[in-house]
């Protein structure tokens, strides 16, 4: 059986950056299962796995604008640090440069930002999503391919 839409995979892979970071190790004694074709993984990613099947390597690249997308300088923002006061009092412990924040827009959606510099009265939060700008290189095996019935 290969994998086509609607089938379950079991996979295991290593995935990095482009500058060779290791973002995520799924291993074979505790591997991931994806159903293909239900809208849950990058495109780009089902494409380049449809058609193999058990025992099957794979080792590809997916350019950033084809992941999450470019790093997008309007995502970047300075926000007032009295935004952080409790009780006239900021945790110095939450604002450091690399902690995440979660933060809601005026519509109740829920975002998160990446601390990445400190100001006088204001911290600079970058909203884009941590894989943003970055090409992503996957290399796995496909352990099963089942039918998801």
């Amino acid at each position: 059986m290969k994998i086509t839409s609607g089938i379950k995979a079991t996979v295991s892979y290593t995935l990095k950056t482009s500058s060779g970071k290791l973002v995520d190790e799924v291993k074979e004694e505790k591997p991931a299962v994806f159903v293909f074709g239900a809208w849950q993984l990058l495109p780009e990613f089902e494409e380049k796995l449809e058609g193999l099947g058990k025992n099957d390597h794979f080792d590809f690249t997916i350019k950033a604008e084809n992941a999450y997308g470019p790093s997008d300088p309007y995502a970047i923002f300075d926000i007032p640090l009295d935004t952080f006061e409790v009780e006239g009092k900021t945790d110095e412990k939450m604002i450091q440069i690399g902690n995440v924040i979660p933060m809601t827009d005026n519509d109740g959606n829920k975002h998160h930002g990446k601390i990445i510099k400190i100001l006088k009265d204001a911290v600079t939060l970058d909203f884009n999503h941590p894989l943003a700008g970055e090409n992503l290189n996957f290399v796995g095996k496909i352990i099963s391919v089942e039918s998801n019935s």
